[in-house]
């Protein structure tokens, strides 16, 4: 019995060695948000996924929200949260606090990091440059300091990885007037990836992947083609916060990303699964000519 424990060890190792040889030196962007952020042991768990990417020859970055933590504060401070079609609506008060709790966030995860033995940095999207954007609107409505990125300015990123530092960032920019804005998590890892040429783009949230049908969880897709992607989306197969989040997939693909992952960050290191097994846990979302690596038949 003991010995069928370690050949199965054995075998885990050995079906990751191709996913080692594959991805060494390529960049790796992880989105950070959702339950994932709150949990102690969920959030210890992500951590070292990203470290052990590092270890072994990746060199990833992390984005991070922090949408659930704002809201406490703000409310914390007597203040109301208020959300137009699900974007926050961010005044004066509301970015200050914003931007005070991201960098707490940030600089959390950065002692995480740490505390494993890995090099990080954690900075804004103001620092370097690195994320320039214009005033969102939500359906014609100015929903305050909520940027949209109008430029990326990756050098920064690539600085702090040349020097084998893990890059951890919070999604805060400026606009050419130099005023702050919010930026949502998701359209900056998005950018960011795009920006640096990553090989991989993973978003761990609160969903397991994408589902043929959203009622039914036995449905999930483990990889999709671009075009299965936007036909998921033109026939009503998927809907409220997925649309984005797979319009963002599709815009990375489109835009150089080679592989994006959609992980449920509760499951505790679905982002190695995905990464080094064969059949992976979530949903991949690859280019027209990209490889699938499962096969329902096989």
């Amino acid at each position: 019995m003991v010995k069928q424990k370690y050949l199965e060890k054995a075998e885990v190792l050995i079906e990751a060695l191709p996913y080692i040889q594959r991805f060494n030196r390529k960049i790796v962007v992880v989105k950070y948000g959702g339950s994932a952020m709150l949990d102690e042991t969920l959030k210890a768990n992500v951590i070292k996924d990203v470290v052990l990417l590092k270890l072994v020859g990746f060199k990833p970055i992390i984005v991070h929200g922090g949408g659930k933590e704002i809201s406490r504060w703000v409310e914390k401070v007597g203040m109301e949260a208020k959300f137009v079609n699900g974007l926050r609506v961010t005044d004066k008060d509301t970015m200050e606090i914003a931007e005070m709790v991201l960098g707490k966030v940030n600089k959390e995860l950065v002692t995480l990091v740490q505390s494993l033995g890995v090099k990080a940095v954690g900075i804004s999207g103001k620092d370097g440059g690195l994320l320039q954007c214009r005033k969102k609107l939500s359906g014609g409505e100015d929903i305050g300091y909520v940027g949209e990125i109008t430029c990326v300015q990756p050098k920064i990123l690539q600085d702090l990885l040349e020097k084998d530092f893990l890059p951890i960032v919070f999604p805060v920019g400026y606009d050419e007037n130099f005023a702050t804005y919010n930026i949502n998590a998701d359209d900056a890892a998005c950018a960011i990836a795009e920006a640096v040429h990553a090989e991989k783009l993973a978003f761990l949230s609160d969903i397991e992947g994408v589902y043929k049908d959203q009622n039914d969880p036995s449905t999930l897709i483990s990889e999709l083609h671009v075009h299965e992607a936007e036909e998921l989306i033109s026939e009503g197969y998927v809907g409220g916060g997925m649309i984005p989040k797979l319009r963002n997939c599709i815009d990375a693909i489109e835009n150089g990303v080679n592989r994006v992952h959609i992980l449920d960050g509760r499951i505790p290191h679905s982002l190695l699964l995905e990464i080094f097994t064969n059949k992976g846990i979530g949903t991949a979302i690859l280019r027209e000519d990209g490889e699938k690596y499962y096969h329902e038949h096989a």
